[in-house]
């Protein structure tokens, strides 16, 4: 949809600006500590660029928003078993779309932009909507590529295994492919070999 009329670069200012609000910390690839939900935006937005060629307004919105305000919805709200962190992973979905969607109203886009950017940010259609896919594809490559060896120090293998082999099946043909390039110490390499080998 690249019909909107919307101004995308303010929008994604304006994203910006709420996600470096963000009062957790990452660090960066120059070791420098930054807004959490920020760098995590800045790296769906290069994954997103580096993934396909032309994507339209509403899916770099969504890929920037994809963690917008984040923090407001902390995991520790609700239930630690299986039952709540999927009510978790609802409710952080309908809050980045309501949020972002206030935003791009306020700078131009229609209604119809707002809710194509609620359904890929709440992942209807997941697997059926290219776009949808496209999003869900570099979710899963940022989180190869910067945190996967991170939560490798904090689970045990078996663990492990099963994630890496979900998120797989997440991805498209093409996701898969793209992940394979990634360099990755030889640990993970080995790890996702393995994992591979499981499912």
């Amino acid at each position: 949809m690249n019909n909107a009329t919307g101004d995308l670069n303010a929008t994604l200012q304006a994203f910006d600006d709420i996600n470096s609000q963000d009062p957790n910390l990452d660090v960066d690839q120059a070791g420098k500590q930054r807004p959490k939900e920020l760098l995590y935006a800045e790296r769906m937005s290069a994954e997103l660029a580096d993934f396909t060629v032309s994507p339209s307004d509403e899916l770099q919105l969504a890929a920037r928003a994809q963690h917008i305000e984040r923090w407001a919805i902390p995991r520790s709200d609700y239930p630690m078993d299986r039952a709540g962190y999927k009510r978790w992973r609802v409710t952080l979905g309908q809050h980045h779309a309501q949020r972002a969607c206030d935003i791009m109203r306020e700078h131009g886009y229609s209604e119809e932009s707002c809710e194509r950017v609620a359904t890929m940010l709440q992942k209807k259609q997941l697997k059926r909507d290219a776009e949808v896919q496209m999003l869900e594809d570099v979710i899963c490559l940022v989180f190869i590529r910067y945190h996967l060896e991170s939560f490798a120090t904090k689970h045990p293998e078996t663990k492990l295994i099963t994630i890496i082999n979900k998120t797989w099946h997440k991805m498209s043909t093409a996701g898969q492919a793209r992940a394979l390039t990634i360099q990755l110490p030889t640990h993970l390499q080995s790890l996702i070999k393995k994992a591979l080998q499981a499912g």
